[in-house]
């Protein structure tokens, strides 16, 4: 049995290798860092899996490696058998590569090997396309982010990392997700900060596998669609494909993503290549989501009308400033229901706008009659605009509500994410719902508080999570954790979906310790601000309907 701990230590020191060169070369904390450590880190991982088929293909058919790529017919066989691997000339390999590394112009190798695997016409389907139609290839020369005199040194350095001797990822293929999702987010995790474009949040494993497991519960389909309009680096779209799992070593969802960073866009591409899911890499699109959405219903191809999908997952980003395309998006879809609760106005002030409900509507437009989502918000939503008939929140709630689509709410504990600080709840959604029930779970004071550097995190053990899904999925009630509600009692409660809502108050003198006694003090405190504020609410409505019928 594989001793996999020993592998993924080899691979991370693989990884702090690179980030050492970067250093060495004045490259860490630039943008140039992340796009040097992760084609590296590709081009070294497609290296061993080129490798490891033909080893095996020379074996299947009494050849050696060198006979068959002598061989263009043999060559052209190896390369259709394999049509969802990489294809590498012979003069693209390590192998081959480290002839050359004792010469003074061995970047040059290095950096033309890299270019023509990118250029192979017969890696196309692994090129990555923007909205507007541009194809970015894997991989680009390497040494183009140093100077002249140290391209050779760098290019050296850098090779060094990923020969042979210090690791070879053929004895990782057979870990399992959960491996390969370790490994990623050690790849990625000093690069996957907050960098303006759609915020490009990393969904924590945790929330991830709740959502997941949960949308996914007694899925029998087979050839399903699986979406993220806001993909990120996929750590959701992942989840959720290994979740429906595969059917004769192909797996049961084709993948479908965009998000507008170029960055988060490319280290979804390692993740799916990764995870052995190469046939939705032509599904990746780089691009606004909101402005030109990139996937599109085919009939006698011709695009009729936006995709439908079967799963929707999304992390949107909660604010951002669209305001310069706000105005085109109106125009543009004006005549559709894709908004059907409207578009946010530009604030006076210029702030951020609550972006995340252009993506909820999106996300509702997006799914097939029977679609399920699961779908992260801040904790506003959940109340915002009580009873109020032009605000945006409510009148999407008020939606989900008449057509019986929401199927419950989970309110997480603070500080689940590492970059930011926004209480968040997760919505699960599901068109084709066949009762009246809506199951609310408060799991806020759920889990264990960690320090990293200067930030606190909230993090939640396999059993928290197993406590989250097992409560959701059998809708056991608990008393002030978790509720089973009407349809009918949530439009009486002016379309409130706080699980804090519908919990009663109950609190028996002696029977509470002190943290208790203060922390449902808390609760109920904020249960009654929250209504203060709903009669506030509702207060101004009436007030704005007795001024409107005394002008008349």
């Amino acid at each position: 049995m594989k001793n996999f701990n020993n592998i993924e230590i080899k691979i991370q020191e693989m990884v702090d290798s690179l980030k050492a060169v970067a250093y060495n070369y004045g490259l860490t904390n630039s943008g140039d860092e992340a796009r040097i450590i992760t084609s590296i880190f590709l081009y070294k991982f497609l290296n061993d899996k080129y490798m490891y088929e033909i080893e095996k293909f020379a074996k299947e058919i009494g050849m050696t490696i060198q006979e068959i790529e002598e061989d263009e017919t043999i060559l052209q066989a190896f390369y259709d058998s394999t049509a969802n691997n990489v294809a590498f000339g012979k003069e693209d390999t390590i192998k081959s590569l480290i002839r050359h590394l004792g010469k003074e112009n061995f970047y040059e190798y290095f950096d033309d090997a890299l270019e023509r695997i990118s250029n192979n016409s017969r890696n196309d389907i692994f090129a990555m396309e923007t909205t507007e139609g541009k194809k970015i290839g894997l991989f680009e020369k390497i040494t183009s982010r140093v100077g002249e005199g140290e391209k050779n040194s760098f290019a050296k350095s850098i090779f060094s990392c990923i020969t042979e001797d210090k690791i070879n990822f053929s004895e990782a293929y057979d870990g399992k997700f959960d491996f390969f999702a370790r490994i990623f987010e050690y790849l990625i995790k000093d690069y996957n900060k907050d960098s303006g474009d759609y915020a490009e949040y990393f969904t924590p494993q945790s929330c991830a596998r709740i959502m997941s497991k949960i949308i996914s519960h007694n899925a029998v389909k087979t050839g399903v669609e699986v979406y993220d309009p806001s993909a990120g680096s996929g750590t959701l779209v992942m989840h959720l494909a290994h979740d429906l799992g595969v059917e004769e070593g192909v797996s049961k969802a084709m993948i479908y993503t965009q998000d507008l960073s170029l960055k988060s866009t490319g280290f979804l591409r390692i993740n799916l290549l990764l995870n052995g899911l190469s046939e939705s890499l032509h599904n990746v699109r780089r691009g606004d989501t909101l402005k030109d959405p990139a996937h599109f219903q085919i009939e006698n191809n011709q695009a009729s009308g936006l995709k439908r999908f079967d799963y929707v997952v999304s992390n949107p980003p909660f604010k951002a400033d669209f305001s310069e395309t706000r105005d085109l998006i109106e125009a543009r879809f004006r005549e559709t229901d894709r908004f059907f609760a409207g578009i946010p106005t530009v604030p006076k002030d210029k702030k951020k706008m609550p972006i995340y409900l252009m993506f909820i509507q999106h996300i509702l437009y997006s799914l097939k009659d029977d679609g399920k989502a699961a779908i992260v918000v801040p904790n506003g939503f959940l109340t915002e605009g009580m009873n109020k008939k032009t605000n945006i929140a409510n009148t999407i709630r008020k939606k989900l509500i008449e057509d019986n689509i929401l199927v419950g709410v989970i309110s997480m504990p603070s500080n689940i994410f590492a970059n930011t600080g926004t209480n968040v709840s997760i919505l699960f959604l599901n068109k084709k719902k066949d009762n009246d029930e809506v199951f609310l779970l408060d799991a806020s004071n759920m889990g264990k508080k960690v320090k990293e550097g200067k930030k606190q995190r909230t993090v939640l053990s396999i059993e928290d999570q197993n406590d989250i899904i097992n409560r959701f999925l059998s809708k056991e009630e608990i008393e002030g954790i978790s509720v089973k509600t009407t349809i009918g009692k949530i439009k009486s409660n002016y379309y409130s979906f706080s699980p804090g809502h519908y919990f009663e108050a109950k609190v028996k003198h002696g029977e509470l310790t002190n943290e208790e006694f203060i922390t449902t003090i808390q609760s109920l405190y904020q249960q009654y601000s929250e209504l203060e504020k709903s009669k506030s609410e509702i207060k101004d409505s009436v007030d704005l309907l007795i001024k409107e019928y005394v002008n008349e």
